[in-house]
């Protein structure tokens, strides 16, 4: 059973960091009627890679993918982007999301884990 926790504890505390931001970008976008907010997920994202490695992040990338259409992108609460120009701003943070996880994650590595050079 404590194996099970243990693995569970880095995923949910992932998933939680990504959905605080999220209603904290939820709330800028209906408060301040700001744009191009699904870039502040690439900080969490980073905070992930360097903590637990670039497998979460690169999950909390795809989580924050989705979670920022459903809430940010009109129409609000669905899937579905009406501004191909958003679309194209999703894939870019999409891309640039998982690249940076695994970076990071990369840079982040202890050097006893690093492959051998020949």
């Amino acid at each position: 059973m404590r194996s099970l926790k243990q693995a569970a504890t880095p995923s949910a505390v992932s998933l939680a960091i990504i959905l605080a931001v999220t209603a904290v970008l939820f709330y800028f976008k209906d408060a301040q009627h700001q744009h191009h907010l699904v870039f502040f997920y690439l900080f969490p994202t980073a905070l992930v890679a360097m903590i637990y490695g670039s497998v979460l992040s690169m999950l909390c990338a795809i989580a924050a993918t989705l979670l920022a259409t459903f809430f940010l992108y009109d129409p609000i609460f669905s899937f579905y982007v009406s501004d191909p120009r958003d679309v194209g701003e999703l894939i870019l943070f999409a891309v640039t999301g998982l690249i940076g996880a695994k970076c990071i994650a990369e840079l982040m590595r202890s050097p006893e884990k690093q492959p051998s050079k020949l």
